[in-house]
Parts: structure tokens; C-alpha cells; sequence
């Protein structure tokens, strides 16, 4: 079963551009490519890995299994935060793959995106953007976190998934939507 791109029919979804970074930083570096590894991530990536290697998750448990090898953002997500003075560009926000014309928190839990010629990933949850985002530019957290009109905590800051099939990501790319079988899971914190 395939989702269709968000926007008009017309509209496909697509890697705008690929991030990387080998140290521990909020930001990642724009690159010409990225390559994903079967149950790693991003090769060279300081959050690839097995095992958890996010800094807050190592502290409480190092061997939870890691379900945030690879973190993809919509860049529809830049433009709206632009258009309200914040400066944000792909990667800036901590993202390996910036996407266009596919609605990332739309996306059930299971969902396998196929990337470009081989890679696949498979969606794991939400990111849950911590006060990081606030020391990149003030009041950016309150834009990616807030809660909607019945009280319910609403994240924005992307999703996370795992590497199930290795490749090469380009921007370009175009970006294949498989959904589980049903009935399907909403996206939760990982």
C-alpha cells in the first residue's frame, strides 16, 4: 500500500538535502550524499549505531536498542518557521534527510520509505525536541512543541526511524511511501 506526497497530485515527495555529522552537535553539515547502513544509520554519523547514542538516552540505559538511527524533518516545516523570523535551513535543526512534499508526522508507526535507488527506513516514531532547540535560536522550542486544542501535546520536530535496507541518499532523491498494514499506529515520542 503506497501514500500519496502531500500537497497536489502533481506534488512528489523528495530528499531535498542530506546531513551528517561525526561530533556531537546540535547542527549537521549539508553533504553531497549520505549513506545509510542496515540496522545503523548514517555511516560516519556521531547517532549511528545499534544501540541508543543520543546523550540523554545513553545516561538512562546504553543498551536500549537505537530507534533513532536516522531523523528526517519536512522542509515545509523550515519555510513555516521562516515566514515567522526564525532562520532555519536543512540540517540546521539536527536532521539527516530534509524532505519536501511528504507530510513526515502524517506518517503511521511501520511506515517504510524507500530512498532513492536502495535504501530503506522505516518510520519509528516522533522526535521530541528538547531545550537544545531554544540555545540554537530562542523560542524556537515553543514553535516544535505545543499543545493543540484539546491539551495534547503536539511535536513537531520531525521523525525518527531505522535503516532496513542499505543506499546512498542524494537530494533529489525521490522518496517511495510504503504503509503497514492497518489498522495503523500514530507516531509516538522514541
Amino acid at each position: 500500500m503506497t501514500a500519496p506526497a502531500a500537497g497536489s497530485p502533481a506534488q512528489t515527495a523528495v530528499v531535498l538535502a542530506v546531513s551528517s555529522n561525526a561530533e556531537y552537535s546540535f547542527s549537521k553539515p549539508n553533504r553531497p550524499s549520505i549513506r545509510l547502513l542496515t540496522g545503523r544509520g548514517v555511516e560516519g554519523d556521531v547517532h549511528a549505531g545499534v544501540t541508543v547514542k543520543h546523550r540523554s538516552r545513553v545516561a538512562r540505559d546504553p543498551s536500549q536498542p537505537n530507534l533513532r538511527q536516522v531523523h528526517l524533518m519536512h522542509d515545509e516545516l523550515h519555510t513555516e518557521l521562516r515566514a515567522e523570523g526564525f532562520s532555519v535551513a536543512a540540517g540546521q535543526l539536527g536532521e539527516n534527510i530534509t524532505t519536501t512534499g511528504l507530510d513526515v508526522l502524517g506518517l503511521p508507526t511501520g511506515t517504510r520509505l524507500h530512498i532513492g535507488a536502495e535504501a530503506v527506513v522505516e518510520v519509528t516514531g516522533l522526535r521530541n525536541p528538547c531545550a537544545q532547540i531554544d540555545g540554537f535560536e530562542d523560542g524556537l522550542l515553543s514553535r516544535l512543541v505545543g499543545r493543540d486544542e484539546d491539551g495534547n501535546i503536539v511535536r513537531r520536530g520531525g521523525i525518527m526511524g531505522v535503516v532496513l535496507a542499505d543506499g546512498d541518499v542524494l537530494p533529489g532523491d525521490p522518496i517511495r511511501v510504503e504503509l503497514p498494514a492497518g489498522p495503523h499506529s500514530p507516531l509516538q515520542p522514541v
